[in-house]
């Protein structure tokens, strides 16, 4: 790849990553997916939370979720998956967030023109993907989509986000961070304490710097990733469709 494709790469994935991740956000802590959870057993939405997304890598334990997920407190891993699986298992809490997003993105994205070519761009760059070291995100794109294209939406946007992440893990662990580490240079304690981690914190202000060289290379590998799997062409109507799902987004 030549630095003109890189560079190109590059400017989509700096447009994107904020506006995926919030998509992704709105989802999980919305009143509407927690209200499906509830319906389907699931009375505490972390729960399912932890349950769901965790159980994308199969029927697996708490330790390896914690292991994927990165940055949680192992202590509320631990807590929330083992109560979240109590009600479903591992596979059917994954079948069941999948089905969330899918009737998430039906609710908010059924009235955005041009959809269809939306979602088609978006999942020619998910199945295009490479997913070495980032099993979150080959688990989503392997889950069943949605056969509306505003569900498929949001499911492709979390699939993504799910990228973005594990790449950013792969990055905060190559530059040293360890998982509290990644959570206080980046959101500071606040994040730190929602993500299960109990104070005192360290001071961290002498390894900021640190979550500065991560983010640098989680754009370079999403650039990369993203230069392989989708033609240049597309780069626009890529990022004109994120754009337009985040406007439409809660």
């Amino acid at each position: 790849m030549g630095s003109n494709d890189h560079d190109a790469a590059l400017a989509v994935v700096q447009a994107t990553s904020v506006p995926i991740h919030d998509i992704g956000t709105a989802a999980y802590l919305s009143p509407d997916i927690a209200g499906w959870a509830a319906e389907w057993g699931w009375s505490n939405p972390f729960a399912f939370y932890f349950a769901g997304r965790g159980g994308m890598l199969g029927d697996v334990g708490a330790d390896v979720v914690t292991a994927a997920f990165g940055w949680f407190a192992p202590s509320a891993v631990h807590a929330m998956y083992s109560e979240g699986i109590d009600v479903a298992g591992p596979t059917g809490a994954a079948t069941r967030m999948a089905e969330a997003h899918g009737k998430w993105g039906e609710k908010h994205y059924g009235d955005i023109e041009g959809l269809e070519e939306i979602v088609a761009v978006a999942e020619e760059l998910v199945d295009g993907l490479e997913g070495s070291a980032l099993p979150l995100f080959v688990g989503w794109r392997d889950a069943a989509r949605a056969g509306s294209a505003p569900g498929r939406a949001a499911q492709l946007m979390q699939i993504l986000r799910e990228w973005r992440g594990g790449n950013h893990l792969v990055a905060t662990t190559a530059v040293g961070l360890s998982p509290l580490e990644a959570i206080l240079t980046n959101e500071g304690p606040g994040q730190a304490k929602f993500f299960g981690w109990q104070e005192p914190f360290p001071d961290s202000a002498a390894i900021k710097q640190r979550h500065v060289e991560a983010e640098e290379i989680t754009d370079r590998l999403c650039a990369s990733g993203l230069a392989e799997a989708l033609a240049e062409a597309r780069y626009s109507d890529f990022e004109a469709g994120v754009a337009l799902l985040r406007a439409a987004a809660p």
